[in-house]
């Protein structure tokens, strides 16, 4: 059945008239159709930019594609209606048209250093062969390929790259020339650096991101998905890691301190920004709402950029049309407005993914 929507849609600032036939938006009248809200601000379907529903809670083995799908549900009754996967143990290509699963942009597994990053999760290789592993990854992916950038390095007791710049810069190169998106982890100085300049296609965390560098993002159109809830533990990590590596403790303080600035700082540039929350391993999903607020209480972005960080802009940058004629027929109905109040976003009063209502607050 078809359903009729009504309400101020964003970012338009317009109340209108929106109906959804199968999972297409049309604004022509449709007879019969069903209205499942007739107040309120409809919003494109939210998106998280950095998620991982291959991984299970804890870093654990994935239990299965049921376990995916019920952390895909916990993001989708948030209102996140899309997501971008950004590495997974655990591959899900069966998933990518179900319809109880938000939109999916999938990497394959993370490209990762030997024996330098979290176990179990990333494919570990050496310098030589991590371009062959990036087109490899690509053809795993549906458009994307995750690189890890950095991580510590236990013989310097600090922060690292994974790799030098001439590695990164062509794996950056394999990845384009596989027809996918390269983004990477990064949260060092030099690492960072490196695969700016090599022009990958989005940073990830970003945290030991210069003011040249958010300026030369900005020219290239590089994004940023700061995933800030994730930022906010580097106190608990520089703890735990204190007694036997200082030097790193002292540095990763250091990151987190200083990251809503960095951030503030890219937004002003104009670095593409989009919202993500990290989900999957240590950081529970369904925490959207979480990420927009740190956006803008810590970062300062305003409202609306935190909206088109998380919906419209986000849906466009990942090729998942919002609410134009044709468009894909997911959306987000809210009581209040969230630009006067964000806080808004935590309460959904309905959620429509592909055609259907899969929750009402």
């Amino acid at each position: 059945m078809a359903l009729h929507v009504r309400g101020v849609l964003l970012p338009d600032d317009e109340e209108r008239d929106i109906w959804l036939v199968g999972d297409r938006v049309t604004f022509s009248a449709v007879a019969g159709a069903e209205t499942i809200a007739d107040r309120g601000y409809i919003l494109p379907g939210l998106v998280d930019a950095h998620c991982h529903i291959g991984i299970a809670p804890g870093g654990e083995p994935i239990g299965g594609i049921a376990e995916v799908k019920q952390l895909a549900a916990t993001d989708r009754d948030t209102g996140v209606l899309a997501i971008r996967d950004c590495g997974s143990p655990y591959p899900y290509p069966q998933l990518d048209d179900d319809p109880d699963v938000p939109r999916l942009a999938r990497a394959g597994r993370h490209v990762a250093p030997p024996k330098r990053y979290l176990r179990d999760i990333g494919v570990e290789v050496d310098a030589p062969d991590v371009p062959g592993e990036v087109t490899r990854q690509a053809a795993a992916g549906n458009g994307w390929v995750k690189l890890v950038g950095d991580w510590i390095d236990r013989s310097v007791g600090d922060l690292a790259p994974a790799w030098d710049a001439a590695t990164l810069e062509a794996a950056v190169r394999a990845a384009q020339a596989a027809g996918a998106r390269i983004t990477a982890h990064t949260f060092s100085e030099e690492a960072v650096a490196a695969l700016v300049r090599a022009g990958i296609d989005c940073v990830e965390h970003g945290t030991g991101l210069s003011l040249d560098l958010i300026d030369e993002m900005a020219r290239q159109g590089t994004a940023l998905v700061p995933t800030m809830i994730n930022m906010a533990t580097f106190g608990d990590i520089a703890a735990r890691a204190e007694g036997k590596f200082p030097q790193y403790a002292r540095h990763m303080r250091a990151l987190g301190d200083g990251f809503p600035a960095v951030v503030r700082a890219a937004y002003e540039a104009g670095v593409p920004i989009y919202t993500g929350t990290d989900a999957g391993g240590g950081i529970t999903h369904g925490r959207i709402a979480d990420e927009m607020l740190r956006l803008h209480e810590e970062a300062g972005v305003a409202p609306l950029d935190v909206l088109r960080a998380a919906s419209w802009g986000a849906r466009e940058w990942l090729g998942f049309p919002g609410l134009v004629e044709g468009g894909l027929a997911d959306l987000v109905v809210y009581d209040q407005d969230p630009r006067r109040d964000l806080r808004v976003v935590r309460a959904p009063r309905r959620i429509v993914l592909r055609g259907r209502v899969v929750a009402t607050g």
